[in-house]
């Protein structure tokens, strides 16, 4: 005969039964970019790794009995700093996302029959959590903050802002102060790094160089006269664009993002030329055109059915092999057979005809690159390695 359960044990419960929740990450990302444009301009996947550690760190603390491990606090503090993002963004981010959090565990209370007054003290005891929380993170912030202004670097955040944005608030920098002449051209360069030490490492490579690198809109963007040779190492994604006149800088940059979101969606790292990415980039910049693609070209075919993924999964791997059977058979480990069998059954259901084009080859891999559509919010399938 099982004992009936405890409050405690209820609440116990509940507070399993939402750290275990990856939907909540998710709802307390939502909340906090809705709130706080500073947040929305990060990269989403930075915002969700943060609240994932700071919300598995809060029930950490919550069910135990030591002292809470405020670090992932202060480092994400920290690499907000570091990328720019203004104390007042962080904060109204913070508080959007805390107020979802109490939405959530009140709706979730209720629903579980936890009694009014238990539910209080936990609340209470999430409240104060929250507070130091908060305490660390603006303490991390500040602390960084304190740090990168040795380097006069408000005022490389502004010549950026001013050249790649277009911004002019009346205080940028002469270019001139970092070495940037009108008649000189520039490699723009764009990166997802948010770690403090690996933005500093990049920032100071590209001094080195004779550049000016500062976040710009969440994303740490720079000008320079020439690349680091041999490029940087680092684990973080960098777009570099060929030279440029600085008027045409704006224009260099808003491809390098362009490039660096589609090379992210292809999960890759490291220093990157746009040139090598121009495929990915101009077909990530048509996102509506690639479901148009998809649905017209592949419409035969259903999501969920796992054989009709072997099929555009083979399909795709025969257009990057340069449509020769024993290449693709060979990049598969499949035999030619039933290589030549899919494409068959594939061309019944779709169309998908032989000796393709090169138009015809763009139009087919792009559909079979974007098949089947992800879910708001997430990448698509990534058929090739």
């Amino acid at each position: 005969m099982h004992r009936p359960q405890s409050r405690e044990d209820a609440l116990a419960v509940l507070v399993a039964d939402l750290a275990g929740d990856a939907q909540l990450v998710d709802d307390v990302v939502h909340a906090a970019r809705c709130e706080s444009p500073g947040i929305a301009r990060m990269p989403r996947s930075e915002s969700r790794r943060h609240v994932a550690a700071l919300l598995a760190a809060g029930f950490a603390a919550f069910t135990g009995d030591g002292e809470p491990d405020f670090g992932p606090a202060a480092r994400f503090g920290a690499e907000r700093a570091t990328l720019g993002v203004p104390v007042a963004a962080l904060l109204s981010g913070l508080y959007a996302g805390r107020s979802r959090i109490l939405e959530i565990a009140i709706e979730r209370g209720r629903a579980a029959g936890i009694a009014t007054d238990v539910m209080l003290q936990a609340l209470l005891k999430l409240d104060r959590y929250g507070t130091r929380l908060e305490r660390h993170i603006v303490g991390g912030y500040r602390a960084a903050e304190r740090e990168l202004s040795r380097d006069q670097r408000d005022a490389r955040i502004g010549l950026l802002r001013r050249l790649l944005l277009g911004e002019d608030d009346g205080t940028a920098t002469d270019p001139g102060r970092f070495g940037l002449r009108a008649g000189g051209t520039y490699h723009c360069l764009v990166s997802d790094a948010a770690d403090p030490a690996r933005v500093r490492r990049l920032e100071q490579a590209v001094a080195r160089c004779g550049g000016v690198a500062a976040p710009v809109a969440g994303l740490l963007a720079g000008l320079t006269p020439r690349l680091p040779s041999p490029p940087p190492a680092t684990t973080a994604l960098v777009v570099t664009t060929p030279a440029v006149p600085l008027e045409r800088a704006p224009a260099a940059y808003a491809l390098g993002v362009t490039a660096l979101h589609a090379a992210a969606g292809e999960a890759l790292t490291g220093v990157h030329d746009v040139v090598d990415l121009a495929g990915e980039t101009a077909l990530a910049a048509q996102p509506m055109l690639a479901g148009f693609l998809s649905r017209s070209l592949l419409g035969a075919l259903d999501p969920g059915d796992e054989f009709h993924h072997d099929l555009a999964y083979t399909a795709l791997a025969y257009l990057d092999a340069g449509q020769r059977l024993d290449r693709t058979a060979e990049a598969l480990h499949l035999h030619p057979n039933t290589v030549r069998y899919r494409l068959r059954r594939l061309q019944e259901l779709t169309g998908l005809g032989e000796r393709l084009t090169v138009l015809d080859t763009v139009r087919w891999w792009w559909a079979l690159r974007s098949w089947p559509a992800p879910p708001a919010g997430e990448h698509r399938r990534q058929f090739m390695s």
